[in-house]
């Protein structure tokens, strides 16, 4: 089963406070009932935790506006100590009729050559502390 990266945010203050917004594009990877805006879906982490997100979009207006749902969202914003200019990726595997998400929380903890180097927030000193 191949994985496939759906997207990954540089987290921001209203990112961490309230809710994350999703791309437009990547409602493609889940599989919302016909009528409905909102559903919710599983993701694993960089340790195998299971997290339940609630996936909506609005009703009105010109796009739909995925956002995951506070009351989803904050729980593993504290849980992996999340701050602004960390990020978030999210990926998906499917067969037949399966869907998998994971969901990995970084941090930058330097720059080398150039390049900017991310660490799973479960790898650094002192995680869940």
């Amino acid at each position: 089963m191949e994985q496939v990266h759906l997207f990954t945010k540089k987290l921001k203050p209203t990112h961490i406070s309230h809710t994350l917004s999703f791309p437009t594009h990547v409602l493609e990877a889940f599989p919302f009932p016909q009528g409905a805006h909102m559903m919710k879906f599983e993701a694993v982490d960089a340790t195998d935790n299971v997290w339940r997100f609630c996936l909506s979009t609005r009703l009105t207006g010109a796009y739909p506006k995925p956002v995951l749902l506070r009351s989803s969202w904050h729980r593993f914003v504290e849980q992996k100590g999340l701050a602004p200019e960390d990020r978030v990726a999210f990926f998906m595997e499917r067969d037949d009729m399966v869907r998998r998400y994971t969901v990995r929380a970084q941090r930058k903890v330097m720059i080398l050559m150039g390049q900017d180097v991310w660490v799973d927030v479960e790898d650094l000193p002192l995680y869940g502390l």
